[in-house]
């Protein structure tokens, strides 16, 4: 086999694998929205309600249950946990501005309904 045919075939592999893994980013992105969007439900309903934007509690649990899931995928758990609680700051966050919006009459609701 010649240099240049086991380049070729090293490259060819080389792309199925990385298409590969541009399907599971998009299908990761995918996920992340619609959890976004039922965290956004969350949101409104504690709002509505005047219950805390976090819930500490839940948040340790989740993180428990995510690093069990994580080992058994044999992914690190500390990464596992490490990018959870980047998504829960995120939600906390999003429920925060919507607790705001809701005591100030929903104004800045319609304006961020667009994305904008």
């Amino acid at each position: 086999m010649s240099t240049s045919e086991t380049d070729a075939s090293v490259q060819t592999e080389l792309n199925r694998l990385r298409e590969s893994i541009d399907n599971i980013d998009a299908a990761v992105v995918h996920m992340l929205a619609e959890r976004f969007k039922a965290t956004q439900q969350v949101g409104r309903l504690k709002a509505d309600h005047k219950l805390p934007p976090a819930d500490p509690a839940r948040e340790t649990r989740q993180i428990a249950r995510l690093r069990q899931l994580a080992q058994s995928a044999n992914l690190d758990p500390a990464f596992a946990e490490k990018l959870l609680n980047f998504i829960i700051a995120e939600v906390i966050r999003h429920h925060e501005r919507i607790a705001d919006e809701t005591e100030h009459g929903g104004a800045g609701r319609r304006a961020t309904a667009s994305g904008a």
